[in-house]
């Protein structure tokens, strides 16, 4: 596992907090990291980025990525209310999600938000209504699903049938010059995550590019802008893989000139935030099974559920404070052999699994397991109501002010009634 160790600074101050606090789990986001990785995104005029709120929707992070020039993709009334919470103006969210209604397109026409990708015809007849009802010109894209002879099955469909948009066929029904309150101007798509391979997304990207301008020839539009969402991979499994940000900003600018389109447009999850946030917790028992090593930990997939999910568990290193009596200098050293361990949660369900993880092998109850790469898909991705156990603190960091609660940990008691 590529383990990704926090900086110096943050790890001692996760230590002091390990003498201090006595939460069951808790996450931190180092804030200065992320706004670092976020300014390296930003040097380019190659393709205009946007947030996926979606990945980590947390205040702190939503200020960062404001203040890096980042725009927002909301798929929700939540999601908008919690980005415009944070001063953003509705002028730079873009609305996305396969459920908006003919109420919810409304609403955030009327707040101001301009921008939507259109999931359906019905979606585009409601924003239409919408304009005209409320005397606005918003700008739309159409999102559109592509089958490829040899595809793959992951989160976001691939090749198969999803609620993401319509096919080709499907919006060539209609034509743009029935929808005159509506500004077609680009079109979307977006089938798969976590992609590791700069040559494999150059190709995927590469193959839209025809059928696209195709469409937006068929319906009668003007192809401005080209979507292509996100799916920018995170090597969670450490198998030496992962985007390299320069040459898929190459490969961006030959699509752009090939589609000829004014611009380029990603949404970017977890590549923009996974790396600032760490996930840590206790180890409440150790015991072998079947001749295999299992570690119980207080909490599990009620706090980071991606790992059950995916079948990629997030890298992890123990945590050991002064108060241990094996304490080491360097994150997870010790001077026992690293073997691997089955990791498992509280709850009562065998998908309680955090995966199969080394460690040292002299690791013991009391000690923290410190999980990488939980800046995206962590708490709120996450099953926190069930079986009533704590709910997860989360924490930012920055080098002026160190760490700072942001939600403290809450007992069920806090959303029972």
């Amino acid at each position: 596992m590529a383990f990704l160790a926090p900086s110096e600074s943050l790890h001692q101050a996760m230590q002091q907090h390990d003498l201090t606090g006595n939460e069951h789990g808790y996450f931190v986001y180092d804030l200065d990291l992320l706004a670092s990785h976020l300014n390296k995104l930003q040097q380019q005029d190659v393709v205009k980025l946007w947030y996926a709120v979606k990945a980590n929707p947390l205040s702190k992070v939503v200020e960062t990525m404001a203040q890096s020039g980042i725009q927002f993709d909301v798929a929700s009334r939540g999601e908008l209310a919690q980005v415009l919470a944070q001063n953003v103006p509705s002028s730079k969210v873009l609305n996305t999600g396969p459920a908006k209604s003919k109420a919810q397109i409304g609403e955030f026409l009327s707040v101001g938000v301009n921008t939507f990708v259109v999931e359906s015809i019905n979606q585009l007849r409601w924003l239409q209504e919408a304009a005209v009802e409320q005397g606005k010109s918003p700008r739309a894209l159409l999102r559109v699903q592509l089958r490829w002879p040899e595809g793959e099955k992951n989160p976001l469909g691939g090749n198969s049938l999803t609620p993401f948009g319509l096919g080709t066929d499907e919006w060539s029904e209609i034509t743009a010059a029935d929808f005159p309150a509506v500004e077609l101007c680009g079109l979307h798509i977006f089938q798969w995550g976590n992609m590791l391979s700069n040559a494999k997304m150059f190709e995927l990207w590469s193959q839209m590019v025809a059928p696209l301008v195709s469409l937006a020839n068929a319906v009668g539009f003007e192809l401005k802008v080209l979507d292509l969402g996100g799916g920018l991979g995170v090597d969670y499994l450490g198998q030496g893989q992962g985007i390299d940000w320069q040459t898929a900003v190459g490969d961006l600018a030959k699509i752009k000139e090939s589609a000829g389109v004014e611009e380029l447009w990603l949404e970017l999850g977890r590549y923009a935030v996974a790396e600032c946030g760490y996930y840590v917790t206790d180890i409440i028992d150790c015991k072998t099974n079947f001749g295999e090593q299992q570690l119980v930990l207080a909490a599990g997939i009620n706090h980071l559920l991606r790992p059950a999910i995916t079948d990629q568990p997030f890298p992890a290193a123990l945590l050991r404070s002064a108060t241990n009596k094996k304490v080491q200098s360097e994150i997870s050293e010790s001077t026992s052999d690293t073997q691997h361990f089955h990791i498992h949660g509280p709850l009562c369900t065998s998908m309680d699994c955090l995966g199969v993880l080394p460690l040292p092998a002299d690791v013991e109850v009391g000690d923290k397991l410190m999980f990488s790469f939980a800046g995206a898909y962590g708490f709120t991705e996450s099953m926190p109501l069930f079986l009533c156990h704590e709910v997860a603190a989360e924490y930012v960091f920055t080098e002026q002010e160190g760490m700072v609660c942001v939600r403290a940990a809450q007992p069920a008691s806090w959303y029972l009634r």
